[in-house]
């Protein structure tokens, strides 16, 4: 746990990569599962990944998320985006994966089933968009600290236009939106950012015992 914790406090969101230094692949398959393993909301991981390596691509991106050089000069960009179209078949699919992965019946888990449609199918889209959406913060929070642990840097961000994404990507069309970005990689030896000390709130600040 001490590790874990030294590793946090060596964390920081990057401002400058260094464009020159990849992620191997074995390092990037570590991440990936981590993002995989993540908990949610009834473990229906109601999103998906994309993870945009094509320059080209990612130079396109970069004016629709402010202009940041991370966006560029990353060895990976990852963007979550949340399922827009959540519905009963979502649930049934992955009712299907729970019958095939435990090796139990499928009719064992109806009551589960219905369940989950009846807190999920009768929200309206707004909310049960905000919802999907807030999903995709829990996978983040996993990557973050899978990247510390492998002394990756990682810088997520809010800080773009998702309409922009969604047309640049395509997504719309997927029935996705596009939530969150984070890019990962090695931090540049220029990054003043690195050597700034991490300011938080104190533990008196912060937590309230009852």
């Amino acid at each position: 746990m001490n590790t874990f914790l030294e590793n946090q406090n060596w964390r920081y969101a990057t401002k400058k990569f260094d464009a020159s230094k990849k992620i191997t692949t074995e390092d990037l398959n570590i991440l990936k599962e981590a993002i995989r393993l993540s908990s949610s909301s009834y473990g229906l991981q109601p999103y998906k990944v994309i993870i945009v390596e094509n320059p080209e691509l990612r130079a396109l991106l970069q004016p629709a998320a402010w202009g940041q050089s991370q966006i560029v000069e990353a060895s990976h960009l990852i963007i979550f985006a949340n399922e827009t179209n959540v519905d009963n078949t979502t649930i049934d699919s992955y009712l299907k994966n729970i019958s095939e992965t435990r090796n139990t019946p499928i009719e064992a888990l109806s009551g589960y089933g219905d369940f989950m449609k009846s807190k999920i199918s009768i929200l309206e889209t707004e909310v049960k968009n905000i919802w999907t959406a807030k999903q995709t913060y829990l996978a983040l929070g996993n990557l973050l600290n899978a990247a510390a642990e492998l002394k990756i840097d990682a810088t997520p961000m809010e800080g773009f236009i998702p309409a922009q994404v969604n047309e640049i990507l395509g997504l719309d069309k997927l029935g996705l939106n596009a939530t969150l970005i984070a890019t990962l990689g090695y931090r540049h030896e220029e990054d003043a950012t690195q050597h700034y000390k991490k300011v938080r709130k104190s533990n008196e600040e912060l937590f309230i015992t009852l």
